[in-house]
């Protein structure tokens, strides 16, 4: 068995030292290609990443290569990540949860693989499937759209969206570079196509069938708002004027709702129940990126903490309570890690 062999197949924790840039990445595709299975690789941070990444496709072009990046907010913010992040990270979810154990290379972050995320039963399960020219019950795919985290609107320009005009229904799934616009004759769904977010064009050519995934990682659906508003009580007791509580009880995205995830599911997972059986790789340093992390988590969470708790003082910050959850709910712990 050769060096390669041996890193790739040994079950055991290893550390490759002296290595050139970039050999991370030839021996990730190898790894993969070698074991037949999947590799997590774990960069440090975003611009680690994306030189990975770039590696990679150049090493191994027809190697699987899926994207798991952080969300792109602060822990503990009022804002939502961005939806072509929840898109990329929705999108590579559901491939794992479908197959996992095929070769591929998973590129993700140190603050990508400490955030919990939906559970894997969820995503597998969360899916809606339409054929061109089949029956398809409009009503029921606006039911899903809507409690699935995608927003309506009234021109479709971000993935996440959709839009009813008629019987046209335009949508933009997770996964997907483009669009799509759904052309109902009566409950008959007469053509897919893909169109241009820009000049709202339709492509000549047609999608024989789709399979939508959810939109957002926050779910809207009767099961999903029943729990959340019976976590919230059990975490923060009563609900008082707070407008996040108000929203999802109404059914409505709430912007910064990602942050209170966990009152959404029975259970989050982590990134490594999507994949049981992978090799990990951790770039050099991983550690110390971990521990900085989850300090700033922390940090994070004491300070909401203290302006919540200090609404009497003449000096606190105005404006609706914001309750942060545990650390622990949100993210792996030391013990976890």
């Amino acid at each position: 068995m050769d060096r390669l062999d041996y890193i790739a197949k040994h079950p055991s924790r290893l550390t490759v030292a002296g290595a050139p840039q970039g050999y991370d990445a030839y021996l990730a595709a190898e790894a993969a290609r070698r074991r037949g299975g999947p590799v997590l690789f774990v960069a440090l941070d975003d611009v680690q990443a994306d030189a990975a990444e770039r590696a990679l496709r150049f090493f191994a072009p027809s190697l699987r290569l899926l994207s798991f990046p952080a969300w792109d907010c602060l822990p503990y913010d009022r804002v939502s990540p961005k939806p072509d992040i929840e898109s990329r990270r929705l999108a590579t979810l559901a491939m794992l949860a479908r197959d996992a154990d095929k070769p591929a290379v998973i590129v993700t972050t140190i603050n990508a693989v400490l955030q919990r995320v939906p559970p894997k039963h969820v995503i597998a399960g969360a899916s809606f499937a339409a054929k061109n020219g089949a029956e398809v019950d409009r009503d029921a795919l606006v039911a899903f759209l809507s409690g699935n985290g995608y927003v309506r609107a009234g021109t479709v320009r971000e993935p996440g969206d959709f839009a009813l005009r008629g019987g046209i229904v335009d949508l933009w799934p997770p996964g997907e570079e483009q669009p799509l616009r759904l052309d109902f004759f009566g409950s008959t769904l007469d053509a897919i196509r893909r169109f241009d977010a820009e000049t709202q064009l339709s492509d000549k050519s047609a999608v024989a069938e789709i399979a939508l995934l959810p939109a957002s990682e926050v779910p809207l659906n009767a099961g999903a708002i029943s729990r959340f508003r019976s976590g919230y009580v059990a975490a923060f007791g009563a609900a008082g004027d707070d407008p996040l509580y108000e929203s999802v009880s109404a059914g409505r995205k709430t912007v910064g709702a990602e942050h209170w995830l966990p009152l959404f599911y029975e259970r989050l997972d982590t990134l490594f129940d999507y994949l049981p059986r992978c090799l990990v790789m951790l770039g050099h340093q991983a550690e110390e990126a971990k521990a900085a992390r989850l300090e700033l988590v922390q940090d994070y969470y004491e300070t909401r903490e203290q302006f919540r708790h200090a609404k009497d003082d003449k000096n606190a910050i105005k404006g609706p309570p914001y309750k942060p959850l545990k650390p622990e709910t949100l993210y792996l712990s030391d013990a976890d890690w």
